[in-house]
C-alpha cells in the first residue's frame, strides 16, 4: 500500500479506535446525573464502568487470535457494529440492568476494535515505517482517553441533549468508520482452517473477569482481608493455572504461550501490565480532582487535563517519526518510562490549592512519558513475530495494560477512598465535628457550609495525591523491566523476522518462535 491508500484506511481505523476508547472514558463525568435518573445503587454506579472495562479486557486476546485466524477486515467491521448495537441499547436505557447488560456489549466491540488496530497497522505497515502511524493511534488514545469524560461532562451540561447522548454520540463514527473501512481496507486473507480454542478462551475470560470482580468489591463489599477474596484470588489462580495447562496442550492457543520464551516479549507485556496501573489511575482519578477538590464543573475538568492530552499526542507523534527515521526505539522507550515515573510522583505532591501551572507541567510529563510508552511497547512485540502470531501477540500486550489498569484503577480507588475518609475525619475533629457531617457518598460542594467544604476539599487533594504515590512504584518497575529489554532493529517489511534478526535478538527458542522463517 502508497502511504496515501495507508492514510485512507488508517482513517478508518482511528475512527474505529476512538469510539474504542470514548466508550469507557466518556461516562466518568455523567455517571452521576445517569445513576440520579435512573434511581439506581452506589452498586450499579461501579457496574457500569466495570462491565465495560470487563468485557474489554476479557475479549482481547480472543479478537486477537481470531484476526489470526480469520478476516481482519471483517471481525474489525463485525466489532463496530456490535458497539453501535450496545450503544444503542444503553441510550434506550431505562433501568441500571439494561444499561448495565449494553455497557458489557459497548466492551465486548470496544475489545475487539482496540485489539485489531493495532494488528492490521501491523499487516500494512513494516515496524521501520510503524513508528509515525503508531503516533497517530497515541494522539487518539490520548484525544479518547482524556476527551471522553470532557465530551461527557458537556453533555450533561447541555440541557437540550441530556445524558443519553453519551451513548450515542459515537455511533456516527462507528458508521463513519465501517463506510471508510470498506472502501479503503484491502487486505489478503490467508486461507487457513478456523480453530479457535474456546476451552482456553473461557478459561482466560473466567480468570479475569473473577479478579476483576474482586477488587471491584474489595474493600466495599468486603474487607480486602477476607474469606471472599481467599475464594476469588483463589479461584483466579487455579482458573489461570488450568488456562495454562489448556494453552500448552491447544493446536491454534488463544495466546501462544511460546512467545514468553522471547525475553522482550516477555518484559514488554509485563511493563504493559505495569503502565496500564499509571495510566489509567491518571486519567481516572485527576477528573474527580478537579471536581471534588477544586470545585470545578464536568466541563471545566475536562478542559483542565488538556495538558496531558497535549503531551501525550503531541510526544506520541514525534517520537513515532524520530523511530522511523533513526530505526531506533529503546531509548525513547526507556525515556518515557522515567518520564512517567517523574510525572506521577510529582502528582503525588500536590494538594487541592496547588498552583495551576505545577498541575498542569506535571499532567503533560505524564502525558509525553505515555505517549512514548504505549504504542514503542507494541512495536518491540510485533517487530518479533510471525505475521500468523501478529493479532496474538499484538492482543496480549493491550489485554495486559487494560488488566492492569482495571485491576489498579479499584484497588487505588479503594485507597483514596479509605484516605479521604481519614483525612476528612481529622479535619471536622479540628473544626470540633464529630460523625458524617458530608452526609456520606460523594459531597456536593456548593452545598457545605465553608469551613466544612475547605476540610473536604483539602481530603480530596490529599487523598487523590495519595493515589499517584501508590501508583509510582508500578511506573518505576515498568522502567526497569524496560531496562532489560534488547532493542532488535526495526524490520523494513512487514513479512516474518529473518533467521539473523532472531540471532540478534538473542532468541531463546529452538521452535521458530522469533522466526526460522524468512
Amino acid at each position: 500500500m502508497s502511504h496515501r491508500q495507508i492514510l485512507e484506511a488508517l482513517t478508518g481505523l482511528l475512527l474505529g479506535l476512538f469510539v474504542a476508547i470514548l466508550s469507557s472514558t466518556i461516562v466518568s463525568n455523567a455517571l452521576p446525573t445517569i445513576i440520579a435518573d435512573l434511581h439506581a445503587s452506589q452498586t450499579a454506579y461501579t457496574w457500569v464502568i466495570t462491565a465495560t472495562l470487563l468485557a474489554m479486557t476479557v475479549s482481547t486476546p480472543i479478537w486477537g487470535k481470531l484476526a489470526d485466524l480469520a478476516s481482519k477486515k471483517l471481525l474489525i467491521q463485525l466489532g463496530l457494529v456490535i458497539y453501535v448495537a450496545g450503544s444503542i441499547v444503553a441510550g434506550l436505557s431505562h433501568n441500571a440492568g439494561t444499561l448495565i447488560a449494553a455497557r458489557a456489549v459497548q466492551g465486548l466491540g470496544a475489545g475487539g476494535l482496540t485489539a485489531l488496530t493495532q494488528t492490521i497497522l501491523a499487516t500494512i505497515v513494516p515496524p521501520r515505517e510503524r513508528g509515525r502511524y503508531s503516533g497517530y493511534m497515541g494522539g487518539v488514545f490520548a484525544l479518547g482517553t482524556i476527551g471522553g469524560p470532557l465530551i461527557g461532562g458537556a453533555i450533561v451540561d447541555t440541557s437540550w441533549l441530556g445524558w443519553r447522548w453519551c451513548f450515542y454520540v459515537g455511533i456516527p463514527f462507528a458508521v463513519i468508520a465501517l463506510v471508510v473501512l470498506q472502501k479503503t481496507l484491502h487486505l489478503p486473507v490467508v486461507k487457513r482452517e478456523v480453530k479457535v480454542d474456546w476451552p482456553g478462551a473461557t478459561l482466560v475470560a473466567a480468570a479475569a473477569s473473577l479478579l476483576l470482580v474482586w477488587v471491584s468489591f474489595a474493600g466495599d463489599k468486603y474487607d480486602w482481608l477476607s474469606w471472599q477474596t481467599a475464594v476469588m484470588v483463589g479461584g483466579s489462580l487455579v482458573l489461570g493455572a488450568l488456562f495454562l495447562l489448556v494453552e500448552s496442550r491447544a493446536a491454534e492457543p488463544i495466546i501462544p504461550l511460546r512467545l514468553f520464551r522471547n525475553r522482550t516479549i516477555s518484559l514488554a507485556v509485563a511493563a504493559s501490565l505495569l503502565v496500564g496501573v499509571a495510566m489509567y489511575s491518571g486519567t481516572t482519578f485527576l477528573s474527580q480532582y478537579f471536581q471534588l477538590a477544586r470545585d470545578n464543573s464536568p466541563t471545566m475538568a475536562g478542559i483542565m487535563t488538556l495538558p496531558m492530552i497535549i503531551g501525550l499526542a503531541a510526544v506520541s507523534m514525534i517520537s513515532g517519526r524520530v523511530i522511523t527515521r533513526t530505526g531506533r526505539w529503546k531509548g525513547i522507550l526507556l525515556a518515557g518510562a522515567a518520564l512517567t515515573v517523574v510525572g506521577v510522583a510529582l502528582m503525588g505532591t500536590v494538594r487541592a490549592h496547588s498552583d495551576y501551572w505545577l498541575l498542569a507541567l506535571y499532567m503533560f510529563l505524564i502525558g509525553a512519558g505515555l505517549g512514548m510508552t504505549m504504542q514503542n511497547l507494541v512495536l518491540s512485540v510485533q517487530n518479533q513475530v510471525r505475521a500468523e502470531e501478529m493479532g496474538a501477540a499484538s492482543a496480549v500486550v493491550a489485554f495486559m495494560r487494560t488488566l492492569g489498569g482495571a485491576v489498579g484503577v479499584s484497588a487505588l480507588g479503594a485507597v483514596m477512598s479509605t484516605k479521604v475518609t481519614d483525612y476528612t475525619a481529622a479535619g471536622l475533629a479540628r473544626l470540633g465535628i464529630h460523625g458524617g457531617a458530608t452526609g456520606g457518598g460523594l459531597p456536593k460542594l456548593s452545598a457545605l457550609p465553608a469551613p466544612v467544604r475547605s476540610v473536604v476539599e483539602d481530603a480530596f487533594g490529599h487523598g487523590i495525591a495519595d493515589v499517584f504515590l501508590w501508583a509510582a512504584p508500578f511506573a518505576l518497575l515498568a522502567t526497569v523491566a524496560i531496562v532489560f529489554i534488547k532493542e532488535v532493529p526495526l524490520r523494513t517489511s512487514t513479512a516474518a523476522p529473518s533467521a539473523a534478526a532472531a540471532a540478534e535478538a538473542g532468541s531463546e527458542t529452538a521452535d521458530g518462535t522469533v522466526g526460522a522463517r524468512s
